[in-house]
């Protein structure tokens, strides 16, 4: 195989070492997970205080009230599996009572969207099957910081100005927190939101008030959490309370207490893809994942050994079969204990040569091409953007992705963790945006806003029910080589997540660049599919590339019906990732956005 790095030098070293890698999306979560580590901890029990540090210190980007899928192997079982800490829609939200609101789509902001928020039950079962600490150990430095402040970075800082004046009109919760005397917080401040540690604190001291051991302390904080105090504070904001969003009414919740006391977190197997050496593992189709897996069976039919990354021949292929997975997509995923969804069939090696053949390596797609299944999926209707998505992402009206040009309002979080006994976990937790849905002061925290995803229209995979968990675009990555537990990675970036993780998968592999290189080379994203936020709309055949991609390339992408726009040189997805090759762990994070570290030794 001939290796092309168009890339040799990087922003930074690949992390390698014998003891142990943490590799997060802010270096403050990345040093509390090492910690751990350095502790006597091991990756679950890393993960779990990772986790927690990135709600304090990444509040635009995630929180306690959102959602996480994670996909963890652990050694002493010997198996990969995946926690979906996604949250269902409650028994109150049926697409009668939406449109009786005149509504014809889930609102992005305040209320309505609100699904059961399923993070902190997803940490506590990792914690409580996986991990070896006690719940005080992994909360702590959480903790202490909600109570005595972190550097608030420069994106924060941003989002909360994009939407001060709605928390001054609209929703003084929010105003409270996170307009300290009225105003802004300044970039690199000191933050602090006390009434998450207090919550936070209450729930530690309900869970060790009745003795025994680290499970009986769990289990009382997960009661704490879905029946208790956090459950009841939750259930009177959203039956009493009447906020503004987006639609430009004020509107009642539909989350009650009693969907949080029904719902737990799961554990399921991945759904695999073999490619080559490698056997892929994603989470199912209740999250977009599985378009890495269908992306892979389209490229395995071409040869990308030799080929430039930043090339328009591989740019072109690799963007066409996006187009196409995502196309399935959205006509056919859906939460599977609602929706048939034919994942056999989509990932058969008879299915996809069929659908290779759409694949012009001439000419850019500008249509909406899914596969046709007799019995399944639905026909979603194409909404186009008028141009101007990047204020609908300033508003604040759900995990604000890319914008326009790429430019990044906020999203959401990474982690991947490899310690010395080869454990690995991986997660992409988001949702609970403090710009997204209002404060309840007496936690201090808003919750997740991703009902959004759901369509009110009858029949499709993706259509409204109570009790359904939202098509999530959160979408961690575990891969094993030569049948062997090796690399974790993901990013940030709602639908543009499951391109950037197949980018750095295909550099890795076919390129051979090692971890950092195959982050920091030049990225790409399409937007030629719709949308998973309000207002759902898609821009075909608009292809956004880094400044960095050479100008021959972007003369021949345009040349084959591209529609291409240029971006920043360093603007394209926050990855992180880690592998185990034995004896080493080893691990990268994206340079783009200034925060994002890796750390091990």
């Amino acid at each position: 195989m001939k290796l092309i790095n168009p890339n040799p030098f990087t922003t930074r070293p690949e992390i390698v070492g014998t003891f142990g890698v943490v590799a997060s999306t802010h270096w403050i979560a990345t040093a509390v997970g090492m910690g751990i580590l350095e502790r006597g901890g091991n990756a679950f029990d890393a993960a779990v205080a990772t986790a927690f540090t990135l709600q304090v210190v990444e509040p635009h980007l995630c929180g306690p009230g959102g959602d996480v899928p994670l996909i963890l192997h652990d050694v002493r079982r010997g198996k990969t599996e995946v926690i979906c800490g996604q949250g269902s829609m409650p028994a109150k939200a049926t697409i009668a009572h939406y449109k009786g609101l005149g509504l014809d789509l889930i609102p992005g902001t305040g209320l309505l969207p609100a699904c059961v928020p399923g993070t902190f039950d997803a940490y506590m079962l990792v914690l409580r099957d996986y991990g070896t600490m006690r719940l005080a150990d992994v909360l702590s430095p959480a903790i202490g910081y909600w109570l005595n402040g972190f550097p608030l970075v420069e994106r924060a800082s941003a989002t909360i100005a994009t939407v001060a004046d709605q928390f001054r009109n609209h929703w003084p919760t929010s105003a409270a927190v996170f307009l300290p005397g009225g105003n802004v917080p300044k970039p690199a401040s000191m933050f602090r939101n006390t009434a998450i540690g207090n919550t936070y604190s209450r729930i530690l001291k309900e869970a060790e008030a009745g003795g025994g051991g680290r499970e009986a302390e769990i289990e009382r904080a997960r009661k704490a959490w879905s029946q208790g105090f956090v459950a009841e504070a939750i259930d009177r904001f959203y039956t009493h309370e009447e906020i503004m969003d987006v639609s430009g009414q004020r509107n009642k919740g539909v989350l009650r207490g009693d969907d949080m006391a029904k719902w737990q977190a799961t554990v399921e197997a991945p759904l695999t893809y073999d490619y080559g050496r490698y056997t892929v593992c994603k989470a199912g189709p209740w999250t977009q994942g599985p378009v890495v897996l269908q992306q892979l069976a389209l490229l395995k039919g071409f040869d990308l050994d030799g080929m430039d990354p930043t090339s328009a021949d591989f740019i072109h292929l690799v963007v066409e079969a996006s187009k196409l997975a995502y196309a399935d997509r959205e006509t056919f995923y859906g939460d599977p204990d609602f929706v048939d969804v034919p994942m056999q069939t989509l990932l058969s090696d008879a299915y996809n040569a069929d659908r290779r053949k759409l694949i012009d390596a001439r000419h850019a797609s500008l249509d909406q091409r899914p596969g046709k299944l007799e019995g399944y999926g639905g026909v979603v209707k194409l909404r186009r953007a008028d141009g101007t998505r990047s204020a609908v992402a300033a508003s604040g009206a759900g995990e604000p992705t890319v914008g326009r040009l790429g430019q990044t309002t906020g999203d959401t979080v990474h982690f991947d963790i490899v310690d010395r006994d080869g454990n690995m976990i991986t997660a992409t937790p988001s949702g609970g945006w403090l710009q997204s849905s209002p404060v309840i002061p007496e936690l201090g925290f808003p919750i997740s806003t991703r009902g959004q995803m759901f369509w009110l229209e009858e029949g499709l995979p993706g259509s409204l029910a109570p009790g359904k968990r939202p098509r999530t675009t959160l979408t961690p990555t575990m891969a094993h080589r030569d049948g062997k537990p090796y690399m974790a990675w993901g990013s940030p970036g709602g639908d543009q997540q499951d391109q950037w993780i197949t980018q750095l998968f295909l550099r890795h592999v076919h390129c051979g660049m090692n971890l950092q290189e195959g982050i920091d080379a030049p990225a790409w994203h399409s937007e030629h599919f719709p949308s998973s936020f309000w207002p759902r709309t898609a821009r075909p055949g608009v292809l956004v590339l880094e400044g960095r991609i050479p100008k021959e390339t972007v003369d021949e992408l345009k040349k084959r019906g591209h529609e291409v726009e240029l971006n920043d040189e360093w603007s394209e997805g926050r990855l992180t990732a880690a592998t185990r090759d034995d004896p080493w762990r080893k691990a990268a994070a994206n340079p783009r956005g200034m925060q994002g570290y890796a750390a091990g030794r």
